[in-house]
């Protein structure tokens, strides 16, 4: 569970990255958790855009896909959101 201060730091962090995922019509496949699951290991934080044409709403995809994936919820601001899970090999980010 993220404190108040580390949510901030990595929301400070995510402001400046462009999203490496989009999720669209298809909806949460099991190859998409698998990607997302193998980017969280690579860069411990990432950030998705929810497509306009999908059916989806983008608090309830965050919440599902951090569940999945074992992942903290840091932010949601429009069609976008950033998740958060700690590598256990390429340990990158420090939280205060």
């Amino acid at each position: 569970m993220l404190t108040g201060k580390q949510r901030s730091y990595l929301k400070g962090m995510a402001n400046n990255m462009d999203p490496i995922f989009q999720l669209g019509k298809n909806g949460l496949t099991d190859n998409f958790i698998k990607q997302v699951e193998e980017a969280l290991e690579a860069r411990e934080i990432i950030k998705i855009k929810v497509l306009n044409n999908s059916p989806l709403d983008v608090t309830e995809v965050a919440s599902d896909l951090a569940e999945m994936t074992d992942a903290e919820f840091v932010q949601s601001i429009g069609n976008k959101f950033v998740l958060y899970r700690e590598s256990k090999e390429n340990k990158k980010i420090s939280l205060p």
